[in-house]
């Protein structure tokens, strides 16, 4: 098979001379270009004109980067993202950490404040958790017997009473809340100044006023006080405040109270170091050995001469003697006569003897 070239090379100048030819043509417009910017509006309007084309040409290129830039952007955001929540969880932490401090910080200067206002000694303690029993209202604290706490000491905190010490260890204590259903402090309202006691009403936490009568002066919003009657807590600490006052129809009515103290809310707490001194008591009266009154001791009244009486006739028995008072001239009383008597002497009525008063009385 013979082969031919196409027919355009067959017709015209040969290859080599076309060749020659626009490459002499390209020199020359480079170097008018060059030398004088005659070129300038071509070259804006071939550029204008091929725009669209060159924008179709790479729209491949474009699409392929764009999906590539696309895939890693999404990867590298969620990354972002799971820092950020990372980190916001940090932040979140330390925020309430801080809040927490700051609320400690604050209720510790409130108890500062009140342990220099308290006229008694007392020591900070911190509440390490609830007692086991769940029907009983008791903490435990981290003061014991090395840290010179006893049995019975009040425990308060900067709005009120907390409750009392009940039982103590070498390094712990327990501490039963006014709530609880054995507890009972005396109180006294602040406004009229009158006294009752307030007893716990278990896991509800409220208090009850027992004993109130019908016509008490008490009012809802009236705050309670201890009134120091107790020789445990010293008088003035704030107790409760009467949130219900019911006229009941018996003897007495029926007051609920809410704890001023956060019984269930803080941390820490102030430990009364010293009891509230009392008036010691009256030596003991020994009572007399008999039921009765011993009275005086009186002088002797003299008994007054007898009339003279005749003796008895025979055969009449003696005169029987009477008892009397003790002390008394003794009294005589003439016996019935007997019918053996033959003539019976007419008895002679005898004077009224005068008796003497009795001593005893």
């Amino acid at each position: 098979m013979e082969y031919s070239p196409p027919p355009l090379f067959k017709q015209g100048a040969p290859a080599r001379v076309k060749v020659t030819v626009f490459a002499l043509i390209a020199i020359v417009l480079l170097v008018v270009d060059a030398r004088m910017g005659l070129l300038a509006g071509v070259r804006t309007v071939a550029a204008t004109v091929l725009y669209p084309l060159q924008m179709a040409a790479m729209l491949p290129r474009e699409a392929v980067g764009n999906m590539g830039d696309y895939f890693s952007s999404v990867s590298t955001l969620q990354k972002q993202v799971q820092v950020l929540k990372n980190h916001e969880l940090a932040q979140a932490r330390l925020l309430q950490e801080a809040q927490f401090q700051m609320a400690e910080n604050i209720h510790l200067r409130r108890l500062m404040d009140g342990k220099q206002q308290l006229p008694v000694q007392s020591q900070m303690a911190e509440i390490l958790y609830d007692a086991r029993d769940p029907s009983t209202r008791r903490i435990v604290i981290n003061r014991g017997s090395r840290d010179d706490v006893t049995p019975g000491l009040p425990v308060i905190d900067h709005a009120g009473v907390v409750g009392q010490v009940t039982r103590v260890f070498p390094f712990t204590s327990e501490v039963t809340l006014l709530t609880d259903k054995d507890q009972a402090i005396p109180v006294q309202v602040l406004r009229s100044g009158l006294r009752s006691i307030v007893y716990g009403r278990g896991n509800s936490g409220q208090l009850d006023l027992r004993f109130v009568a019908q016509d008490a002066d008490i009012q809802v919003g009236d705050v309670l006080v201890t009134s120091g009657l107790d020789g445990m807590y010293p008088a003035g600490l704030a107790v409760a405040r009467v949130t219900q006052v019911e006229k009941a129809t018996g003897s007495f009515g029926r007051v609920v109270g809410l704890p001023l103290a956060g019984i269930d809310r803080n941390r820490q707490v102030l430990v009364i170091m010293s009891n509230h001194a009392l008036p010691a008591r009256p030596p003991h009266e020994t009572p007399p050995s008999g039921n009765r009154r011993k009275l005086p001791a009186m002088a002797p009244v003299p008994t007054p001469p007898l009339p003279a009486s005749p003796l008895p006739a025979a055969g009449t028995p003696a005169a029987v003697q009477s008892p009397v008072a003790p002390g008394a001239a003794p009294r005589t009383t003439p016996a019935a006569p007997t019918p053996a008597a033959a003539t019976p002497a007419a008895p002679t009525p005898a004077a009224p003897v005068p008796v003497a008063p009795s001593s005893s009385r």
